[in-house]
């Protein structure tokens, strides 16, 4: 592992997340990133949304995309590496690329990933971030950033069996620092009503889909 961007990365979280994500699909690691971090690219999204920098998220790509808010309700700033933390926070997710195509040879080839605020009230309802076959977003990922969640402040993913959407195999609480990822292909997920403002960094691990000199596809 490159020595400077993996010091983000502690070795033994790094294993076990590969490890999980191979024997469950999805894999939760409390405290993956450091809390430094969190608190950095935190602070950039309140600033976001105060300036008014934020997209309605909507559903579908391309001439499908649609603004659903009776279905997402969270609105979004794709990470342009124009801060020192958003820097690191890719730095450290091209070495968990890497560490995942050594070990389980998924043919990443790039990871992308927005800012997401869900404001009080608003959720996510049961999806997939990637029909089979279909996308080229191989494994999904969240970093939760607000920090003293409450047992009642709601907003938690739902992850549900591939086999079985009505069975939810974990149910996670939206802390600053935990670090949620599963296979985009097969895991059906959803956000619940937050009863408080919830902010995360989304992303995806993607295959290289390019067809002639297009590299594939647009967000």
């Amino acid at each position: 592992m490159p020595a400077a961007p993996a010091s983000l990365l502690d070795p033994i979280a790094l294993n076990c997340l590969i490890d999980e994500l191979v024997e469950h699909g999805y894999s939760v690691r409390p405290n993956f990133l450091p809390a430094h971090l969190t608190r950095q690219l935190n602070g950039e999204l309140l600033a976001l949304e105060t300036q008014q920098r934020l997209t309605a998220a909507g559903i579908g790509r391309g001439h499908e995309h649609d603004l659903r808010p009776d279905i997402r309700g969270d609105a979004i700033r794709w990470l342009d590496r124009e801060s020192r933390a958003q820097r690191a926070y890719l730095e450290a997710m091209n070495v968990l690329k890497d560490e995942l195509n050594r070990a389980l040879y998924m043919g990443l080839f790039e990871y992308e990933a927005h800012f997401a605020h869900y404001p009080v009230g608003s959720f996510y309802r049961k999806h997939l971030d990637s029909f089979r076959g279909r996308g080229n977003r191989l494994i999904s990922s969240v970093l939760y950033l607000n920090e003293q969640w409450p047992a009642d402040g709601g907003g938690e993913i739902v992850l549900y069996d591939p086999q079985d959407d009505s069975r939810a195999l974990a149910r996670v609480t939206p802390e600053a620092g935990t670090f949620v990822c599963f296979l985009s292909e097969q895991m059906p997920h959803e956000v619940l009503p937050t009863h408080q403002s919830r902010a995360s960094v989304t992303g995806w691990f993607r295959r290289n889909a390019s067809q002639g000199n297009l590299v594939d596809p647009s967000r």
